[in-house]
């Protein structure tokens, strides 16, 4: 995953598409996004959001593309996370899709990630080898973010999620769409 060059002009909607991380970026520095008083809409530039926020849109650019640095610091290739899982040592590979997507295709030795899982997983040593996969990529980055706050530093995510390991790694996992109502 590289860094695109974003800039003032580009409207919200593609900023979060290209930067998974951005909304959680935004929030936490300059409390936008989280609620209805500081919402943005995906049609609006980034140059719009600062100046209706007295922001310097120049900086919030950089904050996001620095923001979105350390979250590829938080990601491991399909491909590495194969060699480790296949290793003696091999970390905790934890699905944080649906039941139902968990259902109807897993990878093999995953474990679906609930209430009891999370509590589990809390209770191990800070320094376990953690591994989330979600879809397709885009939702991971949330949750590992959340891990390691709780002092699981060595959690990450799977890029491109179960969609890209069907492609790099095992083919006969099924791909599939995710279609939603609206």
């Amino acid at each position: 995953m590289s860094t695109p060059s974003v800039t003032p002009e580009w409207k919200m909607g593609a900023i979060l598409e290209a930067l998974p991380g951005a909304k959680r970026a935004l929030f936490a520095r300059y409390h936008l996004g989280g609620c209805q008083s500081c919402a943005f809409s995906n049609e609006e530039t980034l140059a719009e959001l600062a100046a209706r926020s007295e922001l310097d849109p120049q900086e919030v650019v950089e904050h996001l593309l620095d923001s979105h640095q350390h979250d590829l610091g938080m990601l491991i290739s399909p491909s590495e996370a194969k060699r480790e899982l296949d290793s003696e040592n091999s970390p905790r590979l934890i699905d944080i899709r649906t039941r139902e997507e968990f259902e109807a295709v897993a990878i093999p030795g995953s474990g679906f990630f609930t209430q009891e899982l999370q509590q589990a997983l809390f209770a191990e040593k800070p320094d376990t080898r953690i591994f989330l996969i979600d879809h397709n990529g885009r939702n991971v980055l949330d949750l590992v973010a959340w891990f390691r706050g709780h002092g699981l530093k060595e959690t990450f995510g799977i890029q491109g999620g179960i969609d890209a390991w069907s492609q790099e790694i095992d083919p006969t996992l099924p791909r599939y769409r995710i279609e939603v109502d609206g």
